[in-house]
């Protein structure tokens, strides 16, 4: 899904609010942010071009052309309540290179990609693969489109390399347990698990952070959680509250979640440098891009990012 968020605000709007770098806590937290928890969103009751789904509302974002016109009418709605999404997907896109290269570069080879989406250019297995010929890669998404799109891009890709299942996050058992992910992964050697903008499409009383729980366990010591995640800390609460909205017809809520929210699904792995950090602000040095030069509106980007290992 590798999808997106809401935000209007800045790093210093955050401050003024009494939080610091943007992010709330203590006991007011929750109370100011139920409105964004999705109670009455019911998933549809199937999958179809009709229903907007967040996978092909993120590849109108990134400019794609692999969504339909109820996608498109969902996600221009969502543009106009927050300018920035399309930077948001594209700062999104490259924290998801960046720290694929990173993880490789530490010597892992096995990758999960939990709500890949429509596979694009800078894909995880595009560069992980670059790095390393040999690394093994397993898509996971619960659109039987874009599975369809993913199997057909990555027909050209050597045998074995490349996987794509579909599966539902809501479910990690059965996606632990799939042949398809048994046969590509060894889940006895260090593996990076990719839950890249994806976890904000689950609510809490779904069980979102026993989800990722239960894939941490099933790593083995050395591998990486590589994650990035809408929040609430950087935006106004009327673009949020809108997105938030514009969600509740999609195939999926969008519940943003405050730093503090955030932290606990990266459970004790213990964080890589920079650390949760605003989500253009994760080693921008790595993409080759000072920090001087993020591109414009940089700030309103409202989601946190970070990779942590298990030891």
């Amino acid at each position: 899904m590798h999808e997106d968020t809401t935000a209007t605000a800045g790093i210093s709007a955050g401050a003024e609010n009494g939080t610091e770098n943007g992010t709330a806590d203590g006991a007011g937290t929750a109370a100011d942010w139920d409105w964004a928890r999705a109670d009455d969103w019911r998933p549809p009751t199937e999958l179809d071009t009709g229903v907007p789904h967040t996978a092909r509302m993120y590849d109108y974002y990134l400019g794609g052309k692999d969504n339909f016109e109820a996608d498109r009418k969902a996600a221009e709605a969502a543009i106009a309540a927050y300018p920035a999404l399309p930077l948001l997907a594209r700062t999104n896109r490259e924290f998801l290179g960046r720290a694929v290269e990173f993880v490789a570069g530490r010597g892992i080879r096995q990758f999960i990609d939990i709500g890949t989406g429509i596979p694009a250019v800078g894909s995880t297995s595009e560069v992980a693969q670059r790095v390393a010929p040999d690394a093994r890669v397993v898509y996971v998404d619960n659109d039987p489109i874009v599975a369809t799109h993913a199997r057909a891009l990555l027909a050209g890709h050597p045998a074995g390399h490349t996987s794509v299942i579909e599966a539902d996050l809501r479910e990690p058992a059965a996606i632990l347990d799939h042949p398809a992910l048994r046969s590509a992964v060894d889940l006895g050697e260090p593996v990076a698990l990719m839950l890249v903008a994806v976890l904000h499409f689950i609510r809490d009383e779904d069980g979102a952070e026993a989800i990722v729980r239960t894939l941490r366990d099933a790593l083995a010591p050395g591998s990486a959680l590589v994650l990035s995640h809408g929040s609430p800390d950087f935006a106004s609460r009327e673009s949020a509250a809108e997105g938030a909205r514009i969600y509740r017809s999609a195939s999926a809520p969008l519940v943003l979640r405050p730093r503090a929210g955030v932290e606990p699904f990266f459970g004790d792995f213990e964080f890589a440098g920079p650390g949760l950090v605003q989500l253009p602000l994760w080693r921008p040095e790595a993409g080759h891009v000072p920090t001087g030069e993020l591109p414009e509106g940089w700030q309103d980007v409202s989601a946190y990012a970070g990779v942590a290992f298990k030891r």
